[in-house]
């Protein structure tokens, strides 16, 4: 197992590309399977997830190849096995995004319940919902989701929410299933965040035809087959919005490059009020860290509010400012696992139910800590890179799964960051 250690205080300074959304290559990944043929995108990012993904659709018989320079390709002529399996499964939470698709194309889906990084309760009842009001008949049985369709599915009028708003893969789910059901769909309270409108943009060049994208309504006219297509995935926001705080959090300045500022603007906003300065470039921006930030209140909401996955950096940034912030999960409740983790290193926070009290230090002290989700492990990163003395990063296959290379990368731009075997 991988360790990181991390040498502190630096100050990060120089240019760094932001790779494609891993969030929004799974599920276009699964949406390959409705083309029946090859498929190809890029830039795909090279990570655990997209490795562990691909071998999944190589199990239901897909062709999976990917180039260095970052193009993946599916080939779904042949799909001979409708079975995604535990053991694949377990691992990722995104690979439930094959039922949908499996569904729609071969009239049967089986699938283990999902896995992924223990963030809290991620029940997927609103997927099977929709996919029922789609017709399919749907049990569970023995921790597999079992669906059918043997007469195809109907479109109709679906409402998605739940008890804490839109559901971004429930909507993945039931879009890709209806671009092949019978007649019109209509999806009310449909996530709008940007990975799922790269994923019908994605859908409309196979085929499809929807209507309403990047709203909370979304319109599938229902047609008979899609075919493979070439296609572009966006930059990856949350890397960016990582990168963003790296630079704040070590007083540092960094360009980065291929980041849509468009899709981070609750970041951007809470970025400027505490002082940090970004400017916009031709293909991204400027981050420049201004002094000791100012504290702040965060509420993680569904787009275009500030994202859950960035609560945890923003959380070791707001440790440092010159005051008390409260920081307000409302996507997952419980993603607070960082917390015990940040205060060994000599963070004052306070969890609060749903919210955390950040009490602003004048300085981090270095300390071993435990990744526990991908996220999480970011947070710790960039906590080592402010804090005095060298921290060590258990498990750091978390951040595998979202940061291509992360060390790499970081270290070119002023951070001492080592991987090690123990």
């Amino acid at each position: 197992m991988d360790v990181f250690r991390i040498e502190g205080p630096v100050r990060l300074s120089g240019e760094v590309s932001v790779k494609g959304a891993k969030n929004a290559c799974l599920p276009i990944m699964a949406a390959a399977i409705l083309g029946g043929g090859k498929s190809s995108l890029a830039p795909v990012p090279n990570l655990s997830d997209i490795s562990v993904f691909s071998q999944l659709l190589e199990q239901l018989g897909c062709k999976v190849s990917r180039s260095p320079d970052g193009l993946l390709s599916v080939d779904s002529t042949v799909i001979d096995n409708q079975v995604g399996e535990y053991e694949i499964v377990r691992t990722m939470r995104a690979s439930i995004c094959i039922l949908g698709p499996l569904l729609a194309r071969c009239g049967r889906a089986e699938v283990s319940m999902p896995g992924g990084c223990a963030i809290g309760d991620r029940p997927i009842n609103i997927h099977l919902r929709g996919l029922r009001e789609l017709g399919a008949q749907i049990q569970l049985k023995n921790g597999y989701i079992i669906a059918e369709a043997p007469n195809g599915l109907v479109g109709k009028d679906i409402f998605l929410g739940g008890p804490f708003g839109s559901t971004v893969l429930g909507t993945a789910n039931v879009l890709m299933a209806a671009t092949l059901a019978k007649g019109r769909t209509t999806i009310e309270s449909a996530a709008c965040e940007p990975e799922i409108v790269n994923l019908a943009d994605c859908l409309n060049t196979m085929g499809a035809k929807i209507s309403g994208i990047g709203s909370p309504r979304l319109s599938i006219e229902g047609v008979k087959q899609l075919h493979p297509a070439e296609f572009q995935i966006i930059p990856d926001r949350i890397e960016a919005g990582t990168f963003m705080v790296a630079a704040a959090i070590t007083q540092g300045e960094l360009r980065l490059r291929h980041c849509r500022l468009d899709h981070l603007m609750a970041v951007v906003d809470r970025l400027r009020d505490i002082g940090v300065t970004v400017e916009p470039t031709t293909n991204g921006c400027v981050i420049a860290g201004n002094g000791p930030v100012k504290p702040a209140d965060v509420t993680t909401q569904p787009y275009p509010g500030f994202p859950t996955d960035l609560q945890a950096q923003f959380m070791a940034l707001l440790a440092l400012a010159e005051g008390n912030s409260i920081i307000v999960e409302k996507i997952f409740p419980d993603r607070f696992m960082h917390v015990a983790e940040l205060n060994r290193m000599a963070a004052d926070l306070r969890k609060e139910g749903p919210a955390v009290v950040v009490a602003g230090v004048k300085k981090l002290i270095a300390a071993p800590v435990m990744a526990s989700d991908l996220r999480a492990s970011a947070a710790l990163v960039l906590a080592g890179l402010a804090a005095e003395g060298t921290t060590t990063v258990n498990r750091v296959y978390h951040i595998d799964r979202g940061y291509e290379k992360i060390e790499q990368r970081l270290n070119p731009l002023g951070a001492k960051i080592t991987r090690e075997s123990v």
